[in-house]
């Protein structure tokens, strides 16, 4: 059922009224871990994705310049047909409703992931960094991640408190790790739910609004340890080093793959702290709880990690020694 809000009244009117659209239906496509919704409407033998982002929460003028970059680096973004940013709409191509994640199996898992190696790559290699335009990972928001754990998950969920030095010592071991890394165009969110199944070009990739430049292993990792799926540790490792060896053909990067490896654990363990504090809030704030469902596969990754690194097995101990697994169900 379409809610009947005055912002998807709003909508429907732009398309009927503006657009002189002759709508024959309109269902909810999905909705994302942000204020943002998407309606697929059907026009005669065509359909469309329509955004719905609130000025005062979301920028989609920041989202229709990420695609034109991203679209110039060969990524498959949905093409923007039409734009209302005063009031916060975009009518954008329809890319279907199967993602990765929908698909994916051991028997597939090569071939789709090789097609995300390489829209990946393209991004990667295609992206003009001193003239893109987009924001630096620095070290500010990588702590504003960070914190995004202890005061959601932690703290708000938990009502627990790490210890502050061993706290600060898990922070920098993470950020220093990646600000010493090459940079490249970052998706952010370069996941199984992002990447959908298309016929032409795929993966169509979505949710590329938030890119930045930053550390080369950020999408590699939200990738192959992705929150929603786990794939066994030697699979990882076997994808890991072919995308190394392409990276290194194509000199970005220039270092031993055991150096790489380190980058890629701590990013994914930063990532992975942010992302559990994340699920946190969308519970608690915005009423989102199935993403709690996500937080046990998440935090595996998290203490796994910890464990190979002797600067962080402290900290995997402490998340060990809390018995989450009880408090996350209680």
């Amino acid at each position: 059922m379409i809610p009947s809000d005055p912002r998807t009244q709003a909508m429907i009117h732009w398309l009927e009224h503006d657009l002189t659209l002759a709508i024959n239906t309109v269902e909810p496509a999905s909705s994302d871990a942000s204020f943002r919704r998407y309606f697929r409407i059907k026009v005669a033998d065509d359909s469309f994705i329509v955004m719905d982002a609130p000025p005062d929460k979301e920028d989609i003028a920041r989202f229709a310049r990420v695609a034109d970059l991203l679209r110039h680096a060969k990524v498959n973004v949905p093409i923007i047909y039409q734009n209302n940013l005063p009031d916060g709409f975009l009518l954008l191509e329809d890319f279907g409703s199967q993602c990765f994640l929908d698909q994916l199996d051991a028997d597939n898992a090569n071939n789709l992931y090789q097609s995300a190696f390489d829209s990946l790559f393209n991004l990667q290699t295609n992206t003009p960094l001193t003239s893109c335009g987009l924001p630096t990972y620095d070290q500010a928001l990588l702590e504003r991640e960070l914190d995004i754990f202890t005061e959601w998950f932690l703290g708000n969920r938990l009502g627990l408190t790490v210890p502050e030095q061993l706290w600060n010592m898990v922070r920098t071991v993470l950020i220093d790790s990646a600000l010493e890394q090459p940079v490249t165009c970052v998706h952010r969110d370069y996941h199984s739910r992002n990447l959908m199944l298309t016929e032409n070009d795929s993966p169509g990739v979505i949710d590329f609004q938030d890119a930045v430049i930053g550390p080369i292993t950020y999408d590699l990792v939200s990738l192959l340890r992705d929150c929603y799926i786990a794939w066994p540790e030697h699979q990882v490792e076997h994808w890991l080093t072919d995308y190394f060896q392409r990276l290194e053909q194509a000199k970005l990067v220039d270092c031993e793959v055991e150096r790489f490896q380190r980058w890629f654990d701590l990013m994914g363990l930063q990532r992975h702290l942010k992302a559990i504090g994340i699920f946190s809030r969308l519970d608690l704030r915005d009423g989102k709880s199935s993403y709690l469902n996500d937080i046990p596969r998440t935090l595996n990754y998290v203490i796994n990690v910890a464990a190979k690194y002797p600067e962080l097995a402290e900290f995997g101990d402490y998340l060990q020694q809390l018995n989450l697994s009880d408090q996350l169900t209680a």
